[in-house]
């Protein structure tokens, strides 16, 4: 091979000093400036003398030279030989390309800066912050209770970072969630999966990492490659949570995320909370509300003087907080037997309004003994329930059935979906049958006789878009609905939806529950992005092996009609081995936004529960 040539090399160097961008090309730019300038006035004095003497020499030439090139029109002023015109003409003409170029290529320079501004390439310099990576409607719910948990302190920041243009992001979060107060929002576009990219969020200093499933083809994919990008980061690790779609890349996340990483079944979690609705009406209503920052949160607190104490003696130790469980160093026992001894070193996981109101009550509340009813559940007989449409989660939502359900249960499925009824293997009290229905149309559901159910739930057909697969369930709820009143039928309803704003639509069915799933899994996701520690609390809260939500009738715990104090209620649901934590009125469960729900009332509140109302319990099914 010919070796280069010096002119090849130098025509090489002087390309590579080119491609340096506009700083590069402004030193050029000044050199060749200082050359013209140098050049002229050294001419000028070789040829003509007089003019140079008239400017002072050497120093004044090279500034009259100067003022030349800056100001063009300078020349129209020159008087001498016309060699020393020529000169300064040549001057003028050289400045006036000079110094156009420059303006052009500041130009440029700028443009490319504000464009860089723009996609948010630049380093988030914040500390304490709250990092999100990733996009999908769960971000929305997300800085919502983000900013009302963060309502009263002043330099909340929440960086986001997804491979979307930051403009759009910014515009979508004004839209969507309006107002976020005293809490500032950060974007920038960028590769989650990158650490390149995951530095510019500066994740060492943060409060806490939110890693979201992507919307798109396979987005667990995506988590996973995040979380490995994040344990692969040197420095500090903040605490993590993160969502998985699908069950089955469980394991997967946790061997890239690490023990120090939780991470939210997102696929389990829904499911749980919708069949755990469609048996007890209200539940969704319930968990929500302990899962956003409105109402009723859940704290974990040491408290000494309950020590040695058993958990039900020490259920109306607190005025204005409802106690749910303990929380030991080993582990978290949400309604524990009532014998159990609060240990010295045992949390007590607890309902409060804000942490300030946690204190222990001066007196013991009054207990009506008169009112107290004592009834044995009824034993548990087989069922009928209708599932209408099929997604990706149903399987795991009928596995999760055949676990409450009695021996000789019927499951009926309706769904013209290809998958409708795959994946069932291994039931051991179901029966399911499998019928191919438009669940949209009103002649095929009036044949499916919905009056010999028990209850029927309405899931979200995932062949479908968000808005679209939630338009058709409306149609199927107005459907049942309509079809309810004509025919003077009774069962209960539960619908599964993905956009929170199609809930206010769907109250006009008067559906017994409508649990949005990716609402549900934002408010999740923003609790444990505050405190990691509740990771348990609500693992159990929606686990059907330990004690879950159930309302039940308020007839079954106190004497419909009987003005009571809820510390009644409370010793009630305590001699039948359960936590009360609120109840339901039955007159206002179509009522936003509680629906009739009121959870943590006052110990000393008189109520008076009649026969249509719930009380709200912690118990095992």
């Amino acid at each position: 091979m010919a070796r280069a040539t010096r002119q090849e090399r130098l025509k090489y160097w002087f390309d590579n000093t080119m491609s340096k961008g506009t700083v590069a090309l402004i030193g050029w730019l000044a050199a060749v400036s200082t050359a013209v300038i140098v050049l002229v006035s050294v001419l000028t004095i070789w040829l003509t003398p007089r003019e140079a003497a008239d400017n002072n020499g050497l120093g004044g030439m090279l500034w009259s030279t100067l003022m030349h090139t800056l100001s063009p029109g300078k020349v129209a002023g020159d008087e001498g030989t016309p060699a020393y015109l020529a000169l300064m003409l040549t001057a003028s003409l050289g400045g006036l390309i000079i110094f156009s170029t420059l303006v052009g290529l500041l130009a440029n320079g700028l443009k490319t800066k504000i464009e860089d501004l723009r996609k948010g390439r630049s380093r988030v310099v914040e500390q304490g912050h709250t990092v999100i990576l990733g996009w999908s409607d769960q971000v929305f719910t997300i800085i919502t209770e983000l900013a009302k948990a963060h309502a009263s302190q002043r330099g909340t920041v929440i960086a986001i970072m997804a491979d979307e243009d930051k403009i759009s992001m910014e515009t979508e979060i004004r839209e969507r969630v309006g107002d976020t107060g005293r809490t500032r929002v950060v974007c920038r576009t960028g590769r989650p999966t990158e650490p390149a990219d995951l530095e510019m969020m500066n994740p060492g200093v943060a409060r806490s990492v939110v890693v979201l499933s992507p919307q798109g083809e396979d987005p667990d994919a995506h988590v996973i490659k995040t979380l490995l990008a994040l344990a692969k980061r040197s420095g500090d690790h903040p605490p993590v949570v993160a969502s998985i779609t699908s069950s089955g890349n469980m394991a997967a996340a946790r061997l890239a995320g690490g023990p120090a990483v939780h991470i939210v079944d997102s696929d389990d979690t829904a499911s749980r909370l919708i069949v755990q609705s469609s048996r007890q009406s209200g539940v969704s209503v319930v968990c929500m509300d302990l899962l956003n920052f409105d109402n009723g949160e859940i704290y974990l607190r040491q408290e000494p003087k309950l020590a040695g104490m058993k958990y039900g003696e020490a259920l109306l130790a607190y005025q204005t907080a409802t106690i749910i469980g303990l929380r030991t160093p080993s582990s978290v026992m949400l309604n524990p037997d009532m014998d159990t001894v609060i240990a010295e070193d045992d949390e007590i996981v607890l309902i409060a309004q804000d942490d300030s109101l946690i204190r222990l009550a001066k007196e013991t509340p009054v207990v009506n003994e008169e009112a107290i009813v004592l009834t044995e559940s009824p034993a548990p007989r087989p069922e009928r329930t209708l599932l209408l449409n099929w997604n990706v989660r149903a399987p795991q939502i009928v596995r999760q059935m055949d676990g409450y359900v009695a021996p000789g249960s019927v499951l009926d499925i309706a769904a013209t979906h290809p998958d409708a009824g795959s994946g069932l293997h291994g039931l051991r009290n179901l029966k399911v049958n499998f019928k191919e229905y438009d669940t949209t149309d009103r002649f095929a559901l009036e044949s499916l006789g919905a009056g010999v159910y028990e209850r029927v739930v309405v899931l979200s057909d995932d062949r479908y878009g968000t808005q679209h697969a939630d338009t058709r369930t409306l149609m199927t709820l107005l459907q049942l609905r309509d079809m309810q009143t004509v025919l003077a039928e009774r069962y209960s309803i539960v619908s599964e939806m993905h956009d929170e704003n199609n809930r206010t639509l769907a109250e006009v069915t008067k559906a017994d529950d409508i649990v949005i799933s990716d609402t549900v899994i934002g408010l999740l996701l923003a609790q444990l992005a505050e405190n990691q520690h509740l990771a348990k609390v609500f693992g159990h809260l929606f686990d059907a092996r330990g004690s879950e939500i159930y309302p039940r009738p308020a007839g079954d715990y106190v004497r419909p009609g009987a003005e009571i104090e809820f510390a009644t209620v409370i010793e009630s649901a305590r001699r039948r081995g359960e936590t009360a934590i609120g109840y339901r009125r039955g007159d206002k469960v179509n009522e936003a936004p509680s629906y009739g729900v009121i959870l943590n009332p006052d110990k000393s509140q008189k109520i008076v529960l009649g026969e249509d109302d719930y009380v709200i319990v912690l118990a095992v099914h």
